[in-house]
């Protein structure tokens, strides 16, 4: 049975069988991992950010995200555990020499070499286009690729100098099982930055209430130094009972070199004071003018020429 035209129909034309499972090109999807932005799916451009998981952001997308969350957007899933703009850091990348970008004309008769990466490892120069395991630092940003910290084992970063730990490493762009620990390690990260609030919020609460209560009670925390001072001035128990009051009301002979020593260096007395002391003022006589250098009308200055 012929169609229009004397075409002649096939069998899979006519009969459908089941569907073939499409799968997915491993080269395409490292460089759609490696190059574009996990949320906007555009194209990376500095300052990049990743999260705890490891993946790869715009900066501004994540900040446009963080100011509108209720946006529709098609890869929103990717970004759930970004809560604030501290749970992403910006990193550090070495740009790669090899790299011509848009500098060249593309327009047509060239070779593009997709798997050209912008970024490369500043240890061992390995390219950062998903062939190879990258990895950044939590505490500076820096980018390495793993082989790097794998040879050179150090617990300073290569490129800055910072100290680092083995729990400071976060594996860029990982499998699922990389993933999964990450999230493991960030949850558990978490959990302790709150248990720590916590506990500082309580500890500001009890100095709060000791402050309140010591307003409250202002003649208990007066009361103990009070009661001291007496003790200090008179020094000894003989001290304190040579200084009894005589007859006349006074303090006793006895007592002035003990009150002495406890109390301030007092002013001296007007009929205690020596002729150098006085002589410090204008109201001694050496400082007073005689007759002879006293101004008159003709001079206006007590000086004669």
């Amino acid at each position: 049975m012929g169609c229009d035209g004397g075409t002649i129909p096939k069998r899979h034309e006519l009969v459908k069988g089941p569907k073939k499972v499409e799968k997915v090109d491993k080269s395409a999807e490292l460089v759609a991992r490696w190059n574009y932005c996990a949320l906007t799916q555009e194209k990376l451009r500095r300052p990049i950010v990743s999260c705890d998981l490891g993946r790869l952001y715009n900066k501004d997308a994540i900040i446009e995200y963080l100011l509108d969350k209720s946006a529709e957007r098609p890869n929103i899933e990717v970004a759930v555990h970004i809560r604030a703009i501290k749970d992403v850091k910006e990193l550090n990348l070495t740009d790669n020499p090899a790299w011509e970008g848009d500098r060249t004309n593309t327009k047509g008769g060239r070779y593009e070499e997709l798997h050209r990466a912008h970024f490369i490892c500043p240890v061992v120069g390995l390219e950062m286009n998903g062939k190879h395991k990258f990895c950044y630092l939590q505490t500076c940003g820096c980018v390495f690729s793993e082989r790097a910290l794998r040879e050179v084992k150090t617990e300073i970063c290569h490129k800055c100098g910072d100290p680092f730990k083995d729990s400071d490493i976060v594996i860029l762009n990982g499998s699922k099982e990389e993933i999964e620990k990450l999230r493991e390690r960030m949850e558990e990260k978490r959990a302790k930055s709150k248990a720590g609030k916590k506990s500082k919020r309580c500890k500001a609460a009890e100095t709060v209430s000791q402050s309140e209560a010591s307003k409250e009670n202002p003649g208990s925390s007066k009361t103990g130094p009070a009661d001291q001072k007496p003790a200090a001035a008179n020094g000894t128990g003989e001290a304190s009972s040579s200084a009894e009051p005589g007859p006349s009301g006074s303090l006793s002979k006895s007592a002035k070199p003990g009150a002495a020593a406890g109390s301030k260096r007092s002013v001296p007395r007007p009929e205690e004071r020596s002729e150098t002391y006085k002589s410090l003022f204008t109201t001694h006589s050496s400082a007073k003018r005689s007759k002879d250098q006293t101004s008159n009308w003709v001079t206006h200055t007590p000086y004669h020429f």
